[in-house]
């Protein structure tokens, strides 16, 4: 659901459930008991304290630390690209940016949506219902999917023309020109990253996680590496016309040359845990039938998603002026980053929990949690939304106008940065919903909700496209996304609310206009003290940083004020646990 361009909603990433068979549950409404007590979240099913010596605290730890380093090297990376290769619409960052949105697409629709939802639960079963604890199934699976990645992957370089010609057909010829050569580089990608993916999961299955976790950090620094090397040898004009051989392989090579090395990086842990790789071609015996019955509804949401991608980057591809395909992808993966850190890490927290609930028919506790996880992730997330409204022209400056990404493509940012504020709540809101159906089992449920949605966002996307000038395309493709985000929300919740019962909208509601008013001052007062400050609409770096600075004390100060006056029971439980563990 989430309209972005390089990774659907179910690609394997940090938080990402492994989905067993889909079983839809039907049940009664059943009322939330008044007096039913919320464990904090994260707490196991029937147990106050979680044994903090256990291996699942050291796992989360691990995890927690690698997913961290992991986005500030991600984003590390995206702010190096932009400042090597720029934002202006049609130039040499947004035909990276087409490129390397191809191995991506293929590759989702490859392996990206089956592997949480199917594979990895089946590589669990045989694991513990077979002798050798599923090696040799394993072998077998490595060998055809590697198999099935690298003709893939041989294919799509063969047909890198043909992508070019669908997905830019309105550009000039040399930045078609520059979209293929790129191509030719990166689609190998396909390849290496089901590679580790694929070795990831049984790392995953055989309790390794710290390897999987880690080895993304390999790439980003590949890449950093290369847009370093790219910043400092080459000068003059960045423009499709300007792009030598020389500038194409430092940059597209080192793009492959990250994933290479994530991949290679995690063969040391398979040695480690003792699984040894040997060539066993058997596809009969490996149950194909089973998985893609199994992988159906999900290839299902996976193909819908795409269908989205694609007409994100063909109009993009269109547009004459303003914000480009790489400031959308900035902008989008600034969302992602709000939703990842703050809605991921609740829904990671109650996912156990809400499992655990539905599995054995405790659908009054499955309520409550999905309730808090709703005002959870709303309380927390407001006042990033706040921020990236409010401040969305200090974060364009500071974290992207550097290099050859200028004040104007700081501008076009400023303007997309503010429609994605809008999208971070929805977006959480959503995705809590659709792990609530996980919970349940209904991979079919979340794959037939994903069709109207897509529907939405694709009728909004053109709609805006055909209504709004040239220079407010990116705008109006983030405000799509917002939009389906919502509609995706609404219709969960409905279909929620005849599968569970009632879910206390009465109280969710009653938190939400708590929240919406903290959020609402803290946003005047916000605006106040930057029209205030030095440097105006777009402030040089050193007024940006002031006015990111002074204003986010501002927002965040009388959010948090508020919120407490008001008695935002989400708040002041965050508060009072970090409050607790700095006493400790």
């Amino acid at each position: 659901m989430t309209g972005g361009l390089y990774r659907s909603a179910h690609a394997a990433r940090d938080g990402d459930p492994p989905q067993a068979e889909p079983v839809e549950q039907q049940a009664e409404p059943v009322e939330q008991p008044a007096d039913h007590q919320e464990a904090p979240l994260g707490t196991p099913p029937g147990q106050e304290v979680a044994d903090e010596g256990g291996s699942t605290a050291s796992n989360s730890i691990v995890m927690a630390a690698g997913s961290l380093v992991s986005r500030l090297t991600g984003f590390l990376r995206t702010v190096l690209i932009g400042a090597a290769l720029g934002g202006a619409v049609g130039g040499v960052g947004d035909a990276y940016t087409t490129a390397q949105m191809l191995p991506g697409q293929i590759y989702e629709l490859l392996l990206g949506g089956v592997l949480s939802s199917v594979l990895v639960p089946m590589l669990v079963r045989r694991r513990k219902a077979e002798p050798d604890g599923g090696e040799a199934y394993t072998q077998k699976l490595l060998t055809v999917a590697l198999l099935g990645l690298g003709l893939a992957a041989a294919l799509a370089v063969l047909a890198a023309p043909l992508f070019t010609a669908v997905y830019a057909s309105d550009r000039p010829a040399q930045y078609r020109d520059l979209v293929t050569v790129l191509s030719y580089l990166v689609l190998p990608m396909i390849f290496f990253t089901g590679m580790s993916a694929l070795i990831g999961a049984v790392l995953n299955v055989r309790g390794h996680f710290a390897a999987p976790m880690w080895s993304p950090i390999l790439n980003n620094l590949v890449v950093i590496a290369a847009c370093g090397v790219y910043i400092g040898v080459f000068t003059g004009e960045v423009s499709p016309a300007g792009m030598t051989p020389e500038r194409i392989a430092v940059i597209g090579g080192g793009t492959l040359l990250g994933i290479v090395v994530q991949a290679c990086g995690l063969l040391p842990a398979l040695r480690k845990v003792g699984f040894r790789w040997r060539f066993r071609w058997d596809p009969r015996s490996l149950g194909l039938g089973e998985l893609a019955r199994l992988g159906a509804w999900m290839l299902c949401y996976v193909a819908a998603n795409q269908v989205a991608v694609f007409v994100v980057v063909k109009l993009l591809n269109s547009a004459d002026s303003g914000a480009g395909l790489l400031i959308y992808n900035n902008v989008f993966l600034l969302v992602m980053m709000a939703h990842g850190i703050i809605g991921v890490s609740v829904m990671t927290a109650l996912l156990p929990r809400m499992s655990a609930a539905a599995a054995e028919g405790r659908l009054p506790d499955l309520v409550a949690d999905l309730s808090r996880g709703l005002r959870t992730v709303t309380a927390a997330l407001a006042p990033i939304v706040v921020g990236y409204a409010v401040l969305a022209a200090p974060i364009a400056v500071v974290l992207f106008q550097h290099g050859a990404f200028g004040a104007e493509e700081a501008r076009a940012t400023t303007g997309v940065l503010v429609m994605g504020a809008f999208a971070v709540l929805p977006l959480s809101v959503s995705y809590l919903c659709t792990y609530t159906f996980y919970a349940l089992q209904g991979n079919k449920t979340v794959a037939l909700i994903n069709l109207p949605v897509v529907g939405v966002r694709v009728a909004a996307q053109l709609s805006l496209f055909a209504l709004l000038p040239p220079a407010l395309t990116a705008v109006g493709l983030t405000l799509g996304n917002a939009l389906s985000y919502a509609v995706s929300g609404a219709i969960s919740l409905v279909v929620l609310r005849r599968r569970i019962g009632r879910i206390g909208l009465r109280t969710i509601a009653t938190s939400l206009s708590k929240v919406f008013l903290a959020a609402a001052v803290a946003a005047g007062l916000g605006l106040l003290v930057v029209r205030l400050l030095p440097g105006g609409g777009l402030p040089s770096f050193w007024e940006a940083l002031l006015q990111l600075a002074v204003g986010g004390v501002v927002i965040v100060g009388t959010y948090l004020g508020l919120a407490l006056a008001l008695r935002v029971r989400e708040v002041t439980s965050v508060l009072t646990t970090v409050r607790r563990k700095l006493g400790r």
